[in-house]
């Protein structure tokens, strides 16, 4: 009885795997695993502290300020929940942030599209002006700065604070937005300006949709900038009605000083939404930053 043999497998025939083996990290992968969660812990443990610490009672936080609550305390929580003075310093933060955040991206957009789409002469020192102004932190202009505020009549108000955080946010506005609208291609202008539109038209048609990454990148960053400021606040406002909420952790833990736990509680409500913010829009801040970098 004739029997038949498989023929032979050719060299470039792709031979059968038994089991795949899982790359393992190497040492150094390990390593940087470990560095990475460190940090993190690092971080993410002081916050968790003043989160569960405003579920404590006083007593328990003398006695064993890092231990766990035996019974939680919501009460805490609840009674600066029902503050009408804690709403109102929300309030003022959420004013002060949408503002910001408005002047930062129409004043941010217009700027940084002359800049990436004109030649003019004095265009390279003027972004390089911009650009400087990273280097020039508000803790060194803060006494000039108020003696200005004041003298327009807007101290103790919310515009002294949210005209100075646009003027502080746009030199990282325009060094983000920059590289978005000089990657635009000059042939789409051509296009556009073929099919009659003018150059106003181009600009609300075709640049603000294809910047809109790097929009909300600027707009986010704007936001929660304006949310965690504390030291303009501190030098403009006066009235505690007029308080934002980091200027309003201050005055309530000085008034608090003795209710540590009703202060961490305070303090745990202030930066809870910033914290959510940041983490919600995570993906779209690294993407237009990355847009940037690549642009």
């Amino acid at each position: 009885m004739a029997t038949t043999t498989a023929p032979p497998l050719s060299p470039t025939a792709p031979r059968p795997v038994a089991g795949r083996k899982r790359p393992s990290l190497s040492r150094a992968g390990w390593a940087t695993y470990v560095i990475a969660w460190a940090l993190v812990g690092l971080c993410i443990v002081p916050v968790l502290y003043i989160i569960i610490g405003g579920f404590r009672t006083n007593a328990e936080i003398t006695v064993d300020p890092s231990g766990f609550p035996s019974t939680w305390q919501f009460v805490n929580y609840a009674e600066v929940l029902q503050s009408s003075i804690f709403w109102r310093q929300v309030l003022n933060s959420v004013i002060c942030g949408l503002f910001t955040t408005l002047g930062v991206v129409v004043l941010g957009v217009a700027a940084s599209f002359v800049l990436a789409r004109y030649n003019f002469s004095g265009r390279a020192a003027l972004y390089a002006l911009f650009a400087a102004g990273l280097m020039f932190p508000m803790t060194v202009a803060i006494t000039p700065l108020y003696i200005m505020i004041r003298g327009l009549g807007l101290s103790d108000s919310l515009a002294g604070i949210i005209l100075p955080q646009i003027a502080f946010a746009l030199p990282t506005t325009i060094i983000i937005l920059v590289p978005f609208l000089r990657a635009i291609p000059k042939e789409l202008e051509e296009a556009a300006s073929i099919d009659g539109a003018s150059r106003l038209g181009f600009f609300f048609r075709m640049v603000i949709p294809l910047s809109i990454p790097g929009v909300v990148t600027v707009g986010i960053l704007a936001f929660i900038a304006s949310w965690n400021s504390y030291l303009l606040p501190l030098f403009i406002l006066n009235n505690e009605n007029s308080y934002t909420l980091p200027l309003g952790v201050q005055a309530f833990a000085s008034q608090y000083s003795v209710d540590t736990a009703r202060v961490l509680a305070f303090t745990s409500l202030s930066m809870i939404p910033a914290l959510l913010f940041f983490t919600i829009f995570e993906r779209r801040i690294v993407g237009g930053l990355t847009g940037a970098v690549k642009g």
